[in-house]
């Protein structure tokens, strides 16, 4: 069953309940009052029987039956009995062929001088009244025709009030179901169009804030992982056999030439030179383009955990110091907050440190190893690491184009290097949900700034 229609049927029968209880409660409260009016004319009937009857004036015995004829009208199958209060009990009922009435009923009339009791259809209701000559039991009894075509009226009423609004209520569920599904069933057909040859499309966010919004939200951002993905493979493709093909073809070309005569023991060592300095070049380049698709897995995909980003930095910086101890990294712990939870972010550990590796290399680099200062702060959304190094800096000009796979500042083409570095950084912060800035000037040095959403953001936005 789809989940319209699972929503159509919710909706009916819990309207039905609802109807079902209100119906109910109106019956009940209708039919109560309309046996107490009947109660209350047959009390008003007897009280004037009472009063004519026992005044012994035969004058006011033919008023009072007048009046009952033209004006009161007889009730359905209505009786009256007057006896005196001591009567025996038995012998008190208006229609011989009946069973007595309960004693219960003849206590509750001595206790409050009136009770009534419906049998079947016949309602009764007796009073004591006290003349001077002593006390007698006035007894009446009828059929309340009238109530019951009206609650019969009022029965048949609400059960066809009710099979119409059941089905008014099925029919709204279902446009209501279709007008909240039909989002989804947008996202749906959305992600159907959705290929690895489009991965740029997202889907479309209307609202934020509620729930669809968010699930649109986490989409959009793992399809965000997912071009990263096709683009760091896609790059590594395209890119690496041309990148390749140099030191291949120098290392070729050289044993080519070696093979083509008997050459002295030193023209093949400088020969073996030539190919261990390609080999090397190559090695380099190969280890820089497979940090591009370089991901830790589990068994659910990349492990995302919570990391203190200044405890992350000082082991990239212990590591870079075993490589490089000629570095002159240090850091700015000034804006640190008072709270250490701050400082948390969600993150891949092995990525993130790939990427401020790649920053602090390029740092230390392309200044000649001079000051580089790693300053971390944050702000109540966000985490952010400030790299500042006082090197030869980038053009104004190329700065757009630092992020393109072997792409290489005109004023560094003499420094080794492939850039790959800068690219893979960038595409791990993407990653992350962060933001990558680049400042710089030539000569003057490069403001490399991350900012990354710190773990409560990060929860607010999967919410």
């Amino acid at each position: 069953m789809k989940i319209r229609d699972k929503i159509a049927f919710s909706f009916t029968f819990i309207t039905a309940m609802l109807l079902m209880t209100v119906f109910t409660i109106i019956y009940f409260f209708t039919d109560r009052y309309t046996q107490s009016e009947f109660y209350l004319r047959l009390s008003q009937r007897g009280t004037i029987a009472a009063q004519t009857h026992l005044e012994n004036d035969s004058s006011n015995i033919n008023i009072y039956n007048e009046i009952r004829r033209e004006h009161l009208k007889t009730l359905p199958n209505e009786k009256e009995i007057i006896v005196v209060a001591s009567a025996p009990y038995h012998t008190i009922h208006t229609d011989s062929s009946a069973k007595p009435l309960p004693d219960w009923f003849f206590k509750e009339l001595k206790e409050k001088e009136h009770a009534q009791i419906k049998i079947k259809d016949i309602y009764y209701y007796a009073l004591l009244y006290h003349d001077e000559t002593g006390d007698f039991i006035v007894l009446m009894s009828a059929e309340d025709l009238y109530g019951q075509l009206k609650m019969k009226n009022l029965r048949n009423t609400l059960w066809i009030i009710f099979i119409i609004s059941l089905g008014m209520s099925y029919l709204l569920g279902r446009f209501y179901a279709k007008e909240i599904m039909m989002p989804i069933s947008n996202i749906t057909q959305r992600v159907n169009d959705i290929s690895a040859t489009n991965l740029h499309l997202r889907l479309d966010i209307k609202n934020k804030k509620d729930e669809l919004g968010q699930l649109a939200s986490t989409f959009n951002t793992m399809l965000d992982r997912l071009e990263t993905s096709f683009e760091i493979q896609s790059n590594f493709i395209s890119n690496a056999s041309h990148e390749l093909k140099n030191p291949l073809t120098a290392i070729l070309g050289e044993i080519e030439i070696s093979q083509n005569k008997e050459r002295t023991a030193d023209e093949y060592k400088t020969s073996l030179n030539k190919i261990e300095v390609e080999a090397a070049r190559l090695d380099v380049l190969i280890s820089s383009l497979l940090k591009l698709a370089q991901t830790e897995f589990d068994n659910k995909g990349l492990i995302i955990e919570p990391i203190r980003i200044d405890e992350l930095l000082l082991s990239v910086k212990q590591n870079f110091n075993n490589i490089h101890p000629e570095n002159n990294i240090v850091f700015d712990f000034s804006l640190l907050p008072e709270n250490p939870d701050a400082l948390i972010i969600q993150g891949n550990k092995s990525l993130l440190s790939i990427a401020f590796s790649n920053v602090l290399d390029n740092a230390g680099k392309f200044s000649g190893n001079q000051k580089v200062i790693i300053k971390i702060e944050t702000t109540s959304k966000t985490v952010q690491i400030t790299i500042t190094d006082m090197g030869m800096g980038i053009p104004k000009d190329e700065l757009k184009n630092i992020f393109e796979p072997f792409y290489r500042a005109t004023n560094v083409r003499g420094v080794k290097g492939f850039g790959v570095g800068l690219p893979l950084t960038y595409r791990i912060v993407k990653l992350h949900s962060g933001q990558l800035q680049i400042d710089s000037d030539v000569e003057k040095g490069t403001v490399v700034k991350f900012s990354f959403p710190n773990q409560e953001q990060h929860i607010t936005i999967l919410r």
